[in-house]
């Protein structure tokens, strides 16, 4: 009777996170053991446990990123991607092998490729982004114009050198911007773990006071918050994360946008401790239930960027003209 009383007393929104971590377990224990011969079963251990830490944390990173992003600019229908990252890394691998060739250690060793994109993408959020602040004296709209056009301008370049590119330097570039958890280098995990790890220990106090700058800078302000440093910083850590998962499985425009929306339609709140983990609970379970699909019904002939990038054009759209209906 006690334990009927206390599960009654759980609130709706910590029932319906239960329920998504009990799913995401449940996920990850059917990925992890489905179809395993026990005479290989070792073998099929060392393939799959990485694959599903990568997955986990990859879906931690965006989705709790593009939360935190969308909360930044009040605008649900934005990404991360917005602010240039995955522009960036795909010019950051397309110099490395135009510049010294497919066979280089920077591309043919993974912890060394993880780490010059890593590095890279985190000077560029720091500088960039901490610059543009103080030059636009905190307004997230300017910056948010200004990664688009950033993105424009690495595009281009891309682009620029891929044109003149030798075909066989090409198609290894290609085979290396496809988002894909089929090849995945355990040896980037801690790394990215402790990355992880240390930018939320960093945030954690910004992170608190989101629930507040969602209700915009004057209330902010008046309620004690250092608006503009709290918003600087928090903008710095998205990047990072971004960056962080762009680096260990490729660009994945459109799974912050799912699984940050989904988050807000499933809880209905303005707790972020709520919307963050959800998104990455979401997020964590699209990913582990996609690979699986991929693995076992399609023998590995696609990747679940091609799911992902369909199915969250279409989700943007719906989210378009529902806004539309709203606002009208």
């Amino acid at each position: 009777m006690n334990g009927g009383i206390s599960l009654r007393k759980i609130k709706p929104n910590a029932k319906k996170m239960i329920a998504l971590a009990a799913i995401v377990a449940a996920s990850a224990l059917v990925y992890q053991f489905a179809d395993v011969d026990t005479r290989h079963f070792g073998f099929a251990m060392g393939i799959r446990t990485p694959k599903l830490a990568v997955m986990l944390l990859s879906a931690f990173c965006i989705g709790c990123a593009s939360i935190v992003f969308q909360s930044l600019i009040n605008n649900t229908v934005v990404t991360p991607c917005l602010l240039g990252m995955n522009t960036l890394y795909v010019l950051i691998h397309t110099t490395v092998i135009f510049t010294l060739g497919p066979a280089s250690s920077v591309v043919t060793i993974k912890p060394l490729s993880f780490g010059t994109d890593l590095v890279i993408m985190a000077i560029a959020a720091v500088s960039m982004y901490g610059w543009l602040f103080k030059k636009t004296r905190g307004n997230v709209l300017y910056i948010l114009l200004a990664g688009t056009v950033m993105s424009t301008l690495f595009s281009s370049v891309t682009s620029t050198m891929q044109r003149v590119m030798d075909p066989n330097e090409y198609e290894v570039l290609q085979n290396a911007l496809i988002a894909s958890f089929h090849k995945v280098n355990s040896g980037i995990i801690l790394f990215s773990l402790a990355a992880v790890v240390a930018v939320t220990l960093f945030l954690k106090e910004d992170l608190a006071l989101l629930d507040v700058i969602t209700l915009g800078k004057d209330q902010a302000i008046n309620l004690g918050v250092d608006y503009d440093r709290t918003t600087r910083r928090l903008l710095v850590g998205v990047t990072i994360l971004i960056g962080v998962a762009t680096a260990m499985v490729g660009p994945i425009s459109f799974l912050g946008l799912i699984i940050a929306n989904l988050s807000r339609q499933l809880f209905r709140t303005f707790r972020h401790t709520y919307l963050t983990f959800g998104s990455a609970f979401i997020g964590m379970a699209v990913l582990l239930a996609g690979q699986a699909l991929i693995e076992h019904a399609f023998s590995f002939s696609t990747n679940i960027s091609v799911f992902i990038n369909a199915g969250g054009g279409a989700y943007f759209l719906y989210l378009l003209l529902k806004n539309r209906g709203a606002g009208a």
